[in-house]
């Protein structure tokens, strides 16, 4: 996976900004299997992240017993490693030379006499810009969990894969979407690609525009014929930087494509010609 350069946990801001300088170890992955996962819940009682990430839990989580706590219980134990927490997390990328943040989902490892900042992390998947709202990204948070909980397993049964760029294993799927049915929501496309008919003139499969309800229906009936895009972007907040692209099956939450691009003139916030060529190949 792409590594943190700098990572905030929830809107503990007092922690400040620092460096994530180490890639999980196997040793951390087979050590997580005997924590307790304590998700932290978003300091807005009604977010949609708590309503969506309660029901989420109950009807994926498996891999260990959980309970839900607050930020300030997670500064009570994020040192025992007794504990593993799954957290929103805020992130920038110095190497972009931008001030853009970014709101990502991350399985961390309790650790004794560990600063935040050096805590194992085990897997972030990107969720949005900082200021968006999370109703961009909570509809799709059961697809999102039950990837971290394969990946995890993953990283235990191959841990030759633990390296910086992990996710882009997952690009090895892509020859899969010939029998699929790639989901878009119209928000997510440029005005060079949305419509189908745009969009069939480079990619050759099935492609449907849909809503956020329907996506949403898609993985709570694991439907095996869907592929949706999960798209990072601004959302007309300040700051312009990367456009994150995912496709996430409905049924089992495998990555078939993972990318992102920098925004500028060239290429605007959203699915681009060149990712559906990548698509198509």
């Amino acid at each position: 996976m792409k590594k943190l350069l700098t990572l905030i946990c929830g809107l503990i801001l007092s922690t400040g900004l620092f460096a994530k300088e180490h890639l999980p170890s196997k040793e951390e992955y087979k050590a997580f299997l005997n924590t307790k996962t304590l998700v932290v819940m978003d300091a807005n009682p009604m977010s949609d992240f708590n309503f969506k990430i309660k029901e989420v839990m109950e009807a994926v989580w498996t891999l260990t017993d959980y309970e839900f706590i607050s930020n300030d219980e997670f500064e009570d134990k994020r040192n025992d490693p007794a504990y593993s927490f799954l957290i929103s997390t805020v992130a920038t990328f110095d190497v972009d030379k931008t001030k853009a943040r970014y709101n990502f989902l991350s399985l961390l490892l309790g650790e004794t006499d560990t600063e935040v900042r050096d805590l194992p992390d085990l897997c972030s998947l990107p969720l949005s810009y900082l200021r968006v709202e999370d109703t961009s990204y909570a509809y799709k948070l059961e697809a999102f969990v039950r990837f971290i909980q394969n990946h995890v397993n993953l990283m235990n049964e191959r841990p030759e894969l633990i390296k910086a760029n992990a996710f882009k294993y997952y690009n090895n799927n892509v020859k899969s979407l010939a029998d699929k049915t790639l989901f878009l929501v119209k928000e997510d496309l440029t005005a060079d690609l949305n419509t189908v008919g745009k969009i069939k003139n480079i990619y050759p499969y099935n492609v449907k525009i849909v809503t956020q309800e329907e996506v949403e229906d898609a993985i709570e009936r694991k439907d095996e014929s869907v592929v949706f895009m999960h798209k990072v972007g601004p959302e007309g907040t300040k700051y312009k930087a990367r456009c994150y692209k995912i496709l996430i099956g409905a049924d089992s939450s495998a990555f078939y494509y993972f990318d992102y691009h920098m925004i500028n003139k060239k290429n605007r916030d959203g699915l681009l010609e060149k990712d559906l060529k990548k698509m198509a190949s």
